[in-house]
């Protein structure tokens, strides 16, 4: 079958479209999905640069998102069946843990996400537990294949940050950081949808005026405007109740400084490093929390579902490339040039 590959980790340059064996039949408590839809996160490009810890064999099939359609079932399964129209969770738990016992499957000591510890979607066929997948609700209009791919990790990562995590509550205000990205667009989104009034940044006017569009209530430049200045002024010096952040070394003081007295910054990644500097004093002088915050649970999958069907949080794309050009959609994903999810289509 067809997919795209990494020959060896360290750059897109090792990123191809190749020919690999087939996944054959699902065995118990598994499904065959045929791949008609996948998309991109920022996850990708880390993979493909190379994560610590992080053993592949080659060539590794990349890509977390994905929907298509149910090939085949495995003994035992009975929440879907051949034929369904289904979209991916990407995240894997043994369901046997301590953790998982308690629903809390993201937390799993032997949790593994598609793409990056496993074989991901970027392909024409994926083998999976029946547990990751959920029918694509029957919206108007019908979401497409492209849609449906990019719905699960952004989501159920915003979902469980902000819902969670933040417990983010209506009047309470919520800064997030770079709107482009589909996490953050996403989190927008919910906050918006719990009453929550939000401030967006971005170093694009173009997206800023998009995130009007979406609801944000306050947008600023970051790279022209000071963005603790602006938010202390715009508070009354009081600060923000919530910082939704996924970008780490750039942004992570500045975060700390425009929180509140008992204010919140939840994290899910460091798209622009992982070591973090934090004056300790500030931390407990203010009675801040951090909270870290990976994908999500059972619940919170089902609960994003249910908010698909009822017409909201419809994911929004930016581009879709073929199955061909996929180093080009993670080139243009690495170039920050979107507003929204990238995604790559697979011929059936």
């Amino acid at each position: 079958m067809r997919a795209a590959v990494l020959t060896d980790t360290g750059g897109l340059d090792r990123l191809t479209v190749a020919d690999v064996p087939d996944p054959g039949p699902p065995g118990p408590g598994q499904v065959r999905v045929a791949i008609r839809a996948a998309a991109l996160n920022h996850l990708d490009l880390f993979v493909a640069d190379g994560l610590p810890g992080v053993e592949y064999r080659f060539p590794h099939i990349v890509g977390a998102d994905g929907a298509g359609v149910i090939e085949a079932v495995g003994p035992g399964v009975a929440r879907v069946k051949a034929g369904d129209r289904v979209m991916i969770n990407p995240g894997i738990s043994d369901r046997t843990c301590e953790f998982c016992r308690a629903g809390e499957h993201s937390l799993c000591i032997k949790y593994r996400i598609l793409g990056e510890h496993l074989p991901g979607t970027i392909c024409s066929a994926i083998i999976l537990p029946e547990f990751n997948v959920a029918a694509i609700p029957p919206v108007l209009p019908a979401l497409s294949w492209v849609e449906a791919a990019a719905f699960s990790l952004v989501t159920l990562t915003a979902w469980r940050m902000v819902t969670t995590r933040a417990q983010v509550k209506a009047g309470e205000w919520v800064l997030i950081w770079g709107i482009g990205g589909g996490v953050s667009l996403t989190a927008l989104r919910i906050a918006k949808h719990l009453g929550a009034k939000v401030i967006a940044t971005s170093s694009s006017d173009a997206k800023l005026a998009r995130a009007r569009e979406l609801g944000a209530d306050v947008t600023l430049n970051h790279a022209t405007q000071d963005v603790p200045k602006e938010v202390r002024a715009l508070t009354e010096k009081r600060g923000v109740d919530v910082v939704v952040e996924n970008v780490g070394e750039a942004t992570w003081e500045k975060s700390i400084r425009v929180l509140a007295k008992g204010g919140r910054v939840v994290t899910c990644g460091g798209t622009t490093g992982p070591m973090l500097v934090t004056d300790v004093r500030r931390l407990f002088w203010g009675g801040y929390s951090i909270l870290g915050s990976t994908m999500g649970n059972d619940a919170e999958y089902g609960a994003i579902v249910a908010e698909l069907a009822a017409g909201r949080l419809r994911p929004v794309v930016d581009r879709v490339f073929p199955l061909e050009q996929v180093r080009e959609a993670y080139t243009y994903l690495d170039q920050a040039a979107q507003l929204g999810k990238v995604a790559v289509e697979i011929p059936a």
